[in-house]
């Protein structure tokens, strides 16, 4: 496996701190909560190896995290230019590509993606490719939900799901 180098930062939100790892190019690579810190670091290892550099931001922030400070105050539309790079195998990357087609404040079920990425019947599977997504809200597996429109399914917490969705509703959540 090749060294790869990765800066990290952290960005506060109403949902709790994101940690955001990037390219030194700025290339987001991973974003996951403070609070699944072990989660992430399984994340680290499996796809950058026990060999993978981590380097604190300098001063200055990447474009990755000026496009999410962006999108939790309000602009919806800031993470439609941040780049990505993920590792996954091609159905998981097919649906993660479908999911960045996903508009704000829209939502999907599980269903429909899994028609989306050409196995109807997969829903399960796509599911499982949801939950593989380690570039969380750039990414945006939080706009998937049930057939019946149930909030199911998400890797960091339902309540973090509703927040997200309901923000890009513009609903002013009573709770986080």
């Amino acid at each position: 496996m090749k060294k790869v180098t990765l800066v990290t930062e952290h960005l506060s939100t109403p949902i709790g701190t994101l940690f955001l790892f990037s390219e030194e190019d700025g290339t987001l690579r991973l974003a996951d909560w403070e609070d699944l810190s072990e989660r992430m670091n399984k994340l680290l290892i499996r796809h950058f190896g026990i060999d993978c550099l981590i380097n604190r931001a300098s001063n200055q922030r990447s474009p990755s995290h000026e496009a999410l400070e962006a999108y939790f105050d309000g602009d919806l539309n800031a993470l439609a230019n941040v780049r990505v790079k993920t590792s996954g195998t091609p159905f998981q990357i097919k649906v993660w590509e479908q999911l960045c087609l996903i508009p704000p404040g829209s939502t999907i079920s599980y269903a429909e993606l899994a028609r989306r990425v050409g196995n109807p019947a997969s829903p399960r599977a796509v599911g499982a490719a949801n939950g593989a997504n380690f570039i969380n809200i750039v990414v945006p597996c939080h706009r998937v939900i049930g057939s019946d429109a149930s909030l199911t399914g998400y890797g960091s917490g339902l309540s973090r799901k509703r927040w997200l969705l309901d923000h890009e509703n513009g609903a002013k959540p009573l709770f986080v």
